[in-house]
């Protein structure tokens, strides 16, 4: 499994395994993609961790499966696709939730998961459907070009500025509703602009990771910068860095392991969080042996 890494430490060493890789233009695109989507998911995803969302995080990814195919199928752009099935979602979602008799919860549960099977559906239709399901469930990250990096980035802009624009007023919303309804907040709007945020991260994504793995890169950087920091700025920065790192270093998994390319980033993620939950000085399993060992001793 490791030979091709052996091979290529014996001819050069690590610097030359570390840029051997970006010989090729395919691994240079999937990885400015991997961390620019890794930046990005990290992120947004603190949110998503802090206010308990990543059931509509998983709602999108899935949700928006019947817009992708179908602009799939058309040959037109994904992200488009994806991008108005995530509107029309959120709308539904939105409106069925004002029926006291529905909660949020269940409404997205069945928009997702009814969205989800027309999608598959609509792909089985078509003869090839099971190679195509597959690159939409799981992503390419090698098969994006320079306009998809050029995409991602502009969707990164919009959705970082939009966290730094209204910094004040998520992070009041996240950690006191009644404050910020008594300051006089908009709390519906602001709400609607946070999944609006989460809507075009995951959007963006998709090519890269697929709809099954998007919610991942939302979840488990930002899950795992929240057990290094107390601080949201500070957590938000963390997560973003530990998002693009893990996206560049599982697709030199990729290239030297042969697996595949989404997979390898995700598990590489989940592998780090694993490592702080365990490790983290303040909130992992060294603080709890600390806490348990002063307790003992008092």
């Amino acid at each position: 499994m490791f030979d091709q890494f052996s091979q290529c430490m014996q001819q050069g060493g690590i610097g030359y395994c570390l840029t051997s890789p970006l010989s090729y233009p395919f691994m240079r695109n999937g990885m400015i993609e991997a961390a620019l989507v890794g930046l990005i998911c990290g992120v947004i995803g603190c949110y998503v961790v802090l206010r308990g969302l990543a059931f509509l995080g998983d709602a999108f990814s899935h949700g928006i499966l019947p817009g992708v195919v179908i602009a799939y199928l058309l040959g037109q752009s994904v992200f488009l696709g994806g991008l108005v099935a995530a509107i029309i979602i959120g709308a539904i979602i939105a409106l069925l939730s004002q029926n006291r008799r529905i909660s949020e919860d269940t409404s997205i549960g069945i928009i997702f998961a009814g969205a989800f099977a027309l999608g598959i559906v609509l792909l089985s239709s078509q003869r090839n459907y099971t190679s195509s399901l597959t690159t939409i469930l799981t992503g390419d990250v090698l098969g994006v070009g320079p306009n998809d990096i050029i995409l991602t980035i502009i969707v990164g802009a919009i959705v970082i500025g939009g966290v730094a624009l209204l910094y004040k007023e998520f992070l009041l919303t996240s950690f006191d509703r009644a404050m910020a309804a008594a300051m006089g907040f908009n709390l519906g709007l602001l709400d609607l602009a946070l999944i609006v945020l989460i809507a075009l991260a995951v959007v963006v994504s998709l090519q890269a990771l697929g709809n099954i793995l998007v919610l991942a890169m939302l979840v488990t950087p930002a899950a795992t910068a929240r057990l290094l920091t107390d601080r949201l700025s500070r957590m938000m920065v963390i997560a973003g860095m530990l998002g693009a790192l893990e996206g560049v270093v599982g697709l030199y998994t990729f290239f030297y392991v042969k697996v595949a390319a989404g997979g390898s980033i995700v598990l590489l993620s989940t592998i780090v969080f694993m490592l702080v939950l365990a490790l983290s000085p303040k909130h992992g399993g060294l603080a709890w042996l600390r806490q348990r060992r002063a307790r003992t001793s008092a």
